[in-house]
């Protein structure tokens, strides 16, 4: 920044060959530049003792550098010249353009304020407050200047003219009644308070205030359409209402959709009135466009914060009729007035599955409506959406529109929504509501898979139990079985009892390493093999020698444990089991007279190596007597990092010595059960033997 005192010879910076002040600066096109270009004139004033001119100054340099800054959009450069008859400020920028003329603006008596005020409201305020003032265009851009002569000072050059208003006549303003340049930089500096919550009110009333003492208006209103549904609401209001048969002084703000209002004033006419309105109306829409912006941001972040949520709600249930019904309550009232979800069946036919109204009593309404046929119909409309894959708008009585239920390219139905009462659908509300009938589409289709894939889980599974245990005089069978928690996975622990050519029965229970389909062909595969082996009268050390054959050489790597226990009645009405181990935990002995012990010896789970050993074990039931075999479903189910463990069975077990088969099997699920409030990671098996002779 240079400070020095030359004499200028020609230009609007040269008056006469005085001793001036001069300062010259190059700024950018930055929203601080108007403030710095105000810094700089203040500094040359005080330098030159031109105190008196400091209001008008700042306010002119605030204007033209504005101006500047926002439609030239270059570096700026501001030359500020001083000397004891007055100040001259130049602004000039480096846009190109026209550049073969020179014009100079002499404020005169035959030039309309209005006119001058089409140039640009900066403009006006340079011709009513500048002693002269003019444009210049060069090769390199164009500037602007503006002369501030001291008061009672002899002019440098000429003289400028006193203002008189165009039309001259009765009624006009007199120059004297002309804002100040103190109102006018009040006006045009005054800015929201940036800590209130919602500064707007308070600015506007500020504002409307201001313009309509400047003006000498009777009364005044702002008016502002949020477009949220609520219609025109007024913003501000200034003195009395409006007199009817007024012609009142109305500008449109400047604002984009939904946004739209008006500044109205109750003002006689006069050459500010219509020019000092339109500043008002400019700097409010300024901070309405703020406002806006703001809103929609904080909006569309709400927008996706409920995105999110409704996706992890959606994703949370893998029930197609619990997931149907979560979205209407998803989208009502938030988003509709009303929702209605249809799905297609197999035949392409659409079908009621989920609805929702705002007043639940509309509800019979909705649904008589939905269910009309007809071109005109909604019904018409919603197979047009399907059929289309695109958004479709519904007519009265229940207007709104329908988007289609589309994922993984499958059409899956449509998703109708009704518009509020006083409100339509913004693009926003439209964009997110087509994000939700993906999303949901989305949702009914996981559920369907997770519900077929649950559906075959099942199949699976019973296929690989017993549907019923067999009924033999003087034994009792009783089993229990809990699937793992997750309903759509087949477990590999499986339980059977099957008669042995000698009229034995034989008791079998195993756990197969894994889960899923995998694991339920080695099942399969066991319980045929066993099947197969002891039909054809093989004893059972053979039967699990042979089984652990083929699951070496067909089991895919993975291993299974056994239980096998042959039982048959021996003398003194008790019976004899032959237990054989291959490397399942040991079967709890409940004595019908009290106390409960593990019986057995382990032995090698089949799949893992070639050779294995399965010791027999000879355990005698006395009548009342039980024998619990279960599955590490039980032992191994979890309360935080604590096992339930084979302590804790035995020990549960105990109290329920004489107890039939179905009651120890059923008491010792809940025990289980009852464990952990998580749900099962195991299968949870228990079959219990009993001797129930008399």
């Amino acid at each position: 920044m240079e400070d020095t005192r030359v004499s200028a010879e020609t230009g609007p910076a040269s008056e006469g060959g005085r001793d001036e002040h001069v300062r010259r600066v190059r700024l950018p096109a930055d929203r601080r530049t108007p403030a710095a270009a105000r810094a700089l004139v203040r500094s040359v004033l005080a330098e030159a003792d031109l105190d008196d001119l400091l209001n008008e100054a700042l306010l002119l340099t605030t204007e033209l550098s504005t101006n500047a800054v926002e439609h030239a959009r270059t570096e700026l450069d501001i030359e500020v010249v001083a000397d004891p008859a007055g100040l001259t400020v130049t602004v000039s920028d480096f846009a190109t353009g026209p550049v073969d003329e020179l014009v100079v603006g002499i404020r005169s008596d035959t030039e309309n304020i209005d006119e001058v005020s089409e140039r640009g409201r900066g403009l006006m305020l340079v011709d009513h407050f500048a002693s002269r003032w003019g444009t210049t265009y060069l090769p390199t851009g164009k500037g602007v200047w503006f002369r501030l002569d001291r008061p009672g000072a002899a002019p440098a050059g000429p003289v400028a003219l006193e203002h008189v208003p165009a039309n001259g006549g009765e009624g006009t303003v007199a120059a004297s009644s002309a804002p100040s340049a103190a109102a006018m930089s009040e006006l045009t500096q005054t800015s929201p308070d940036p800590n209130a919550d919602d500064p707007l009110p308070d600015f506007a009333a500020d504002l409307l205030t201001r313009v309509a003492e400047m003006v000498g208006a009777a009364g005044g209103v702002i008016r502002l359409d949020r477009g949220d549904g609520q219609g025109t609401q007024p913003l501000a209001r200034y003195g009395r209402q409006p007199r009817p048969g007024n012609e009142l002084l109305q500008v449109p703000l400047a604002v984009h959709r939904p946004y739209a209002g008006e500044l109205e004033l109750d003002a006689a006419p006069s050459a500010y009135a219509r020019p000092l309105a339109v500043l008002a109306a400019e700097r409010l829409s300024l901070h309405l466009e703020n406002d806006r912006l703001r809103r929609a941001d904080v909006r569309r972040q709400a927008w996706l914060t409920f995105l999110a949520e409704a996706s992890e709600l959606l994703a949370q249930s893998l029930d197609v009729e619990l997931t149907m019904a979560l979205i209407p309550q998803l989208v009502v009232p938030r988003l509709g007035q009303w929702c209605a979800v249809h799905t297609t069946d197999e035949w392409g036919r659409l079908r009621l599955a989920a609805s929702s109204h705002a007043d639940e009593s509309m509800l019979p309404q909705l649904h008589k409506v939905l269910q009309e046929v007809g071109p005109e119909s909604v019904q018409a409309r919603l197979r047009e959406a399907s059929r289309s894959a695109a958004q479709v708008p519904l007519g009265p009585p229940m207007e709104g529109f329908a988007v289609p239920l589309i994922a993984r390219g499958q059409r899956l139905g449509t998703l109708a929504v009704g518009r509020h009462l006083r409100h339509r659908h913004d693009p926003d509300e439209v964009a997110v509501l087509e994000d939700v009938a993906r999303r949901a589409a989305l949702a009914i289709e996981n559920a369907r898979i997770h519900a077929e894939r649950r559906r075959v889980a099942q199949t699976l599974q019973q296929s690989l139990l017993p549907p019923v245990l067999p009924v033999v005089e003087g034994i009792g069978f009783a089993a229990e079985y809990v699937p793992t928690g997750d309903d759509a996975e087949v477990g590999g622990d499986f339980y059977d009892v099957l008669p042995l050519p000698d009229g034995r029965w034989l008791v079998v229970i195993g756990d197969v390493s894994g889960k899923g389909v995998q694991a339920a062909a080695v099942t399969g595969l066991v319980r045929d093999v066993i099947r197969v082996l002891v039909g054809d009268g093989k004893p059972l050390p053979e039967v699990l020698a042979r089984l652990n054959e083929t699951l070496v050489e067909r089991g895919g790597g993975r291993y299974c444990t056994l239980a096998l226990a042959a039982v048959g009645p021996g003398r003194y009405g008790q019976l004899d089991v032959s237990l054989h181990l291959a490397g399942h935990d040991r079967p709890v002995l409940l004595r019908g007279t009290g106390g409960a012990a593990f019986v057995g010896t382990g032995g090698t789970a089949l799949g893992l190596i070639d050779t294995i050993t399965s010791p027999t074990a000879e355990v005698p039931l006395a009548a009342g007597d039980s024998l619990v075999f279960y599955t590490d479903g039980v032992t191994e189910r979890r309360r935080g990092r604590e096992l339930f463990g084979v302590d804790r069975l035995r020990d549960a077990a105990a109290p329920l010595a004489g107890y039939s088969a179905d009651v120890v099997a059923a008491r010792l699920r809940a025990t289980a059960i009852n464990f952990s409030v998580e749900t099962p990671r195991d299968d949870i098996a228990i079959l219990v033997l009993r001797n129930d002779a008399l």
